[in-house]
Parts: structure tokens; C-alpha cells; sequence
């Protein structure tokens, strides 16, 4: 289990297969452009005018396809901000990189292809989250 006296200001890790502070970097990033996409498409999420005499039939329809997808492309973004937090929250607390499930290492590569990753590629195989 990682040693949480080692760090990297506000992360944490004795895994010195990592570079800590850039996956750490692109997290940051990452949710910082994921908060901005949900203020800019919150007008797209509001509930479609039903007023006839403005918006025809189909273009009620149109805009209200459009308004569930945008509904859902948003609770998708939510699901991602949580798994982002979830990873900063575990590099603060020296747990980066080690398997929620088991404990074991979780596979550079892995993390790298995704550092919000919470398991080890055998948990994950087993279908244990």
C-alpha cells in the first residue's frame, strides 16, 4: 500500500512507474474543460417552448430530440466529474495507482490510457467495481 508521506504537493504516490503530476495535470484539464461544456449547454437542457404559434409540430419535436440528447450527453459529463474527483481524491490520499478492489498495482499503461481508472485490469475483467 502506498506511503503517503511521499508527494507531490497535493498528491500522493509511491509508485514511481508514474508521472504523478502529469496524470494529475490532465485531470485538472480535463475537468476543467468538462465544467465548462456543462455551463455553456445548460440553455439546451432548459424545457422546449410549447407554444404552437411560434414553433411548428416538427420543430417542437426536433428541439425536444435535442433536448433529451443534450440531458443525457450531460449526465454522461457528470458520470466523468465524478470519476475525475474520485482519482484527484485518491492521489490526495496516497491511493492513486493501487486497485480499489484488491489493492494491487494498477498497470502504468492503464492508468495512462485512463487515469480515472479505479481498478486492476483482473478486477475489471471480473467484473468487480
Amino acid at each position: 500500500m502506498p506511503d503517503p508521506t511521499l508527494g507531490m504537493g497535493n498528491a500522493v504516490t509511491d509508485r514511481t512507474d508514474i508521472d504523478l503530476g502529469d496524470l494529475r495535470a490532465r485531470l485538472i484539464a480535463e475537468r476543467d474543460d468538462l465544467m465548462q461544456l456543462t455551463a455553456a449547454g445548460h440553455e439546451a437542457r432548459l424545457p422546449v417552448e410549447l407554444d404552437q404559434t411560434t414553433v411548428g409540430r416538427l420543430s417542437r419535436m426536433d428541439a425536444m430530440q435535442n433536448q433529451a440528447m443534450s440531458i443525457e450527453t450531460e449526465r454522461r459529463r457528470q458520470v466523468e466529474l465524478r470519476r475525475i474527483e474520485a482519482a484527484l481524491e485518491r492521489m490526495e490520499h496516497g491511493e492513486f495507482g493501487y486497485c480499489v478492489n484488491c489493492g494491487e498495482a494498477i498497470a502504468a499503461k492503464r492508468l495512462e490510457l485512463d487515469p480515472t481508472t479505479p481498478v486492476c485490469i483482473d478486477c475489471a475483467r471480473s467484473g468487480a467495481t
